[in-house]
Parts: C-alpha cells; structure tokens; sequence
C-alpha cells in the first residue's frame, strides 16, 4: 500500500510522490529534505481560489465538447485537428490527490500528477492542456519565460504529465499548450466581472529530464541533509534570520 508523509528509509512499501514535490527538490533539494524526510514543512501559502475558480469553469467547458466530441473553440483557434479526450480515468486523472499514476517498481515509488485538460488527434496521439490565470497591467509570455522561474515551472509541469501518460502507455505529442488568462485591471467600472484576455501558449517539450530527477530525488531522501539552492528565498530567509538572531538586542533595537 503506497503511503504519504514523511520518507521512510527502511519502509519497503511504495512512496507517494508528486509532480509537484518533484519540482520541489528541483527548486531546492534542502526544503525537499527537510519537507518529505524530516516532515518540516514550509508555511502554507494563499489558496488561489480565483485560479481554482477559472479552472473549474474551462474545465466545464471542455466537458461539454468532449461529451459531444467536437474541438473546443480555443482548440480551432490554434489550428490543431483534435477533441477534448474521452476516458474513463480522465476525473481521476484531474484529481489533486490521484491524478496520473506510474508506479515506479524499481526505485519503490508511487509518482503522480493531476492534469488539467488532454485533447486527442484523430490518430490517437495525446495532447496535454494546463491552465493558468493571473493578473497583470501588461502580459508577455516571452518576457515572463525568461525573467521568471515559476514559468520554466509551467513547461517542467507539462512534460511531467507527459511523462506519466507516456508510461502508462500513451503516444503524446511533444508539444504541450497553456492556457492563460490574464485579468484585465483597467476596466472603468468592476460590476462583480472580471475581464480576462486569452493568451494560448505552445510549448515545446522534452521528458527526458524526468527519469534522472526522480532518481536523484529518490537518493537525496535516503542520504544526508543536502545544500540549500542559492536561488531558495526560504532557505535565505531563514539564514538571514539566523544571523539576526546571533546579534545583540541592543545592536538590533538601535
């Protein structure tokens, strides 16, 4: 029986591990230790429940044309031949909590991720949709990819469900599609609406990363506290902290 929680070394059972927790110990293998080994885990962030609440309702959406099979508008706007995938695992593979799953016999782990929306080509070939919602005064995908890492995270997220459909048997195409809504700030008068533009965003994708990351994920769990990542704002925090804690009251205080 798979379990969650903290890792257990000498547990022979499958691990739970997802999508996310893996992008995790990319970002920094220190807070994935301490998260997943030591059970400390960081503060909670803010639902995003307005993130939620687009998802949900896109999600509505594609339902309808799959139960009628025909392409979702935004899948003519960019000018694919596919439908909305029809399959009997699809509500739980769009579970946070089941999603995809591959269990990994070799390295004991039970790996998943829940995917917002697959499309279907007419050769029988997987397309992986994810959605995302924001709010900015201007919006450019090409600027926000490269300036910022959460949206390198975006296309890691899509090969990684990629990946795990791969495994369970599917042919997927390469390429992965955002789609991103961005809420318009300067209307005149709100009216209990939002506004959103409609940016579809291809991405292209490569899985190959994904099986060497679980394998080092897995092998930083079963050794000793690693290095924090420069970049990790957590781990600065807190080292910053630390060395304000070592100072004089006094000194602090002025």
């Amino acid at each position: 029986m798979p379990y969650n929680g903290k890792y257990l070394p000498e547990k022979q059972d499958l691990y739970k591990l997802s999508r996310s927790k893996v992008d995790f110990f990319l970002n920094c293998p220190r807070c994935f230790y301490m998260d997943r080994r030591l059970g400390v885990s960081q503060p909670p962030g803010f639902p995003f429940n307005l993130n939620s609440a687009v998802d949900n309702l896109l999600k509505n959406e594609f339902d309808y044309y799959r139960s009628i099979q025909k392409p979702h508008p935004y899948i003519e706007r960019l000018g694919l031949n596919a439908v909305p995938f029809q399959h009997e695992k699809l509500d739980k593979w769009r579970h946070n909590f089941s999603g995809v799953v591959y269990q990994h016999e070799a390295l004991k782990l039970h790996l998943f991720g829940a995917v917002d929306d697959i499309w279907q080509k007419p050769n029988g070939e997987l397309i992986v949709v994810d959605v995302k919602a924001t709010a900015k005064k201007v919006f450019d995908w090409e600027d926000t990819y490269s300036k910022y890492e959460y949206a390198k995270g975006y296309r890691r997220q899509i090969e990684m469900y990629q990946w795990l459909l791969k495994k369970n048997g599917f042919e997927v195409v390469p390429e992965g599609y955002l789609v991103y809504y961005n809420g318009k700030k300067d209307a005149p008068m709100f009216n209990q609406k939002i506004e959103f533009d409609l940016h579809l965003i291809k991405l292209d994708c490569n899985t190959d990363w994904v099986e060497q990351a679980i394998i080092d994920a897995k092998t930083t769990l079963e050794g000793d506290m690693p290095k924090s990542a420069p970049t990790c704002e957590n781990c600065n925090y807190l080292k910053a902290r630390w060395q304000v804690s070592q100072k004089d009251p006094k000194e602090l205080l002025g």
